[in-house]
């Protein structure tokens, strides 16, 4: 029997109830990274009005969909592709590109490892470092990608840490990769929850460079993960190209194209969401400064990463105590260069966001 320590993703809100007994309706989930607001109103209306969709094949192309992607991400259709999640995306990618040495800057996401090893692939960590509060450093980054590297991936702003890379760190990389001939994956999966995302992301680079690629999705931002809507922005045409006929027809079905089209547009949903995670990630952030027991990493996204400075106290400890109490956060010790002293939440309603942080600070101060 394997003695490896069990981590849970915040979708394993079944496994959770069955191995602590506490009734699934009774868990707060912190760890899933979804927005708090739910799916928009105007989106469950409309698609509650259109279920005969059902009867209906996608359009093999998504037209419709890319442009209404392309208004919203300010970018160019052509350059868009959709899939089945960007988890569909980043698979189809690596297989396209088939990278024999790719760099993963990490901590982060395991399924950017797991789908290079399973082309064939070696993966090489470049870890940010803690003492740089898990910001980059462009300059020593780039000295570690040489003409070997097919490919290196970046998650901005990155997970667990909530750490971000600037635009202008991502033009040095992309010049740098321009000339080692490496292609870039770069997953922005939060940065609309970024306050100054207009200085994070990297889709007004596409009109310079065509060696990398953008992902994003539905999942987190607008709280629908079942939808399994994923995009990626591309300005290389032979690559894309090349990945549509790899690619099967039809893998986001009719109810999660025509609802996509509906939330790109959804403008009051989308400020509600930036006025809330705004004033949560600033007030929570500024609360955890002042607590002794722990180091609050400054925060990017929707989530923050810390590290438990009290001595006897784990994240096993924690993670089982507030389990108990109804309260689902992530134990990140499963993260490359993580260990047992760190813990990731995501912002909430203010009102649970505050029971949160009362029966944390208990366990952390007994």
């Amino acid at each position: 029997m394997s003695d490896k320590k069990q981590v849970y993703h915040g979708s394993d809100i079944e496994l959770i109830e069955k191995a602590y007994g506490v009734p699934k309706e009774k868990i707060i989930n912190f760890s899933d990274n979804v927005n708090p607001l739910g799916v928009s109103d105007t989106v469950k209306q409309k698609l509650a009005s259109n279920l005969d969709l059902i009867s209906t094949y996608p359009d093999r192309n998504y037209t419709a969909l890319r442009k209404k992607i392309g208004a919203y991400v300010h970018g160019d259709p052509e350059n868009i592709m959709v899939g089945n999640g960007a988890t569909e995306l980043i698979s189809i990618l690596i297989q396209n590109l088939q990278p024999a040495k790719a760099i993963v800057v990490g901590p982060t996401y395991s399924e950017y490892e797991r789908e290079i090893r399973l082309q064939g692939g070696q993966v090489q960590y470049y870890g940010l470092s803690e003492e740089l509060d898990f910001q980059v450093d462009s300059d020593h980054l780039i000295t570690h990608i040489s003409s070997a590297i097919g490919l290196l991936v970046i998650c901005n702003p990155n997970n667990p840490t909530s750490s971000s890379f600037s635009q202008k760190d991502l033009v040095k990389i992309l010049d740098h990769c321009k000339e080692t001939n490496t292609f870039v994956l770069i997953d922005e999966t939060y940065m609309e929850f970024a306050q100054n995302q207009e200085e994070l992301t990297a889709i007004p680079l596409l009109g310079t460079y065509d060696n990398f690629m953008v992902l994003r999705g539905v999942s987190k931002f607008f709280s629908a993960p079942g939808l399994r809507l994923g995009y990626g922005l591309c300005s290389n045409t032979t690559l894309l190209e090349s990945i549509n006929q790899q690619k099967n027809p039809w893998t986001l079905n009719t109810l999660g194209s025509f609802a996509g089209e509906i939330m790109f547009e959804d403008e009051a949903y989308i400020q509600k969401t930036y006025s809330l995670i705004q004033e949560e990630r600033t007030r929570i952030y500024e609360e955890l400064l002042t607590w002794p027991e722990v180091h609050a990493y400054p925060p990017t996204a929707n989530f923050i990463l810390l590290k438990i400075k009290k001595k006897h106290i784990n994240t096993t400890n924690v993670f089982e105590k507030l389990i108990r109490k109804g309260f689902l956060i992530r134990d990140a010790s499963s993260f490359n260069f993580l260990d047992q002293r760190f813990i990731r939440f995501c912002f909430k309603m203010p009102k649970e966001n505050d029971q949160l942080l009362l029966a944390l600070k208990e366990i952390l101060t007994r």
